[in-house]
């Protein structure tokens, strides 16, 4: 039963490409400006405050492999 829930979870919306969030053109939430924030202090990049949620997400994963922060070894 663990199996099951593991694999719906790994199929499930969170690993869903921000490109087709069905909120994905809504602004960006305040715990996405908050991070993205911090990442782009941290790689010297002037954040864009207007980003929608699908945006902000993809920045963030471009600003995590810019800085390292975030990244879990696999």
């Amino acid at each position: 039963m663990e199996k099951k829930i593991q694999d719906k979870a790994e199929n499930s919306n969170m690993a869903k490409d921000p490109d087709y969030w069905t909120t994905g053109d809504e602004p960006m939430t305040g715990a996405q400006k908050s991070y993205l924030s911090t990442l782009s202090e941290e790689a010297g990049e002037e954040m864009d405050e207007n980003l929608s949620k699908s945006d902000a997400s993809k920045k963030i994963d471009e600003l995590q492999r810019k800085t390292g922060r975030g990244l879990q070894e696999k």
